[in-house]
């Protein structure tokens, strides 16, 4: 038995789903010329960067007859950091005995003595390139030649 609405069914079904309000449907609007507007936020995030792009100095210091010794480090530091950054300069061999620091007064950076070495800060971000020179006296006066004597630790502010 076959009624006479069973062919029409289908067609029925199609414009029902047509008019049915679809759920993902864009959002749209005709504007007349001129008075269109839209808003559009960026926002950029630039990821914090400390880098050492240099660290050179003497792989070892010659000693002289009485026991002092001295080199030149050359430290190129690059940041963006918004504080800033410190360097902590250490004492690495214990032979050591008296140890004295300075940097070139115009390179940006502040030098301050801690109690095992010396600290060296930033306060704004940069490029910064400091010329150290150390002066080392030892205590073993029979030393005639010690490996870098220093370990460089960087840290941000």
């Amino acid at each position: 038995m076959s009624t006479p609405l069973r062919p029409f069914l289908p067609a029925a079904a199609a414009c029902a789903l047509l008019l049915a309000p679809a759920t993902g449907m864009g959002d749209s609007a005709w504007a007349p010329r001129g008075n269109a507007s839209a808003a559009l936020d960026f926002r950029i995030v630039i990821p914090p960067v400390m880098r050492v792009l240099e660290n050179s100095h003497p792989r070892q210091l010659d000693a002289s007859a009485g026991g002092e010794a001295s080199a030149q480090q050359r430290l190129v530091v690059l940041s963006n950091l918004k504080h800033g950054f410190c360097v902590s300069l250490r004492r690495a061999a214990p032979q050591l005995g008296t140890w004295e620091l300075q940097a070139d007064p115009n390179s940006g950076v502040q030098l301050s003595p801690t109690a095992d070495g010396y600290r060296l800060c930033s306060t704004r971000p940069g490029q910064y390139t400091v010329l150290l020179q150390h002066r080392f006296g030892t205590r073993d006066s029979q030393t005639s030649a010690l490996h870098w004597p220093v370990q460089t630790d960087i840290s941000a502010i």
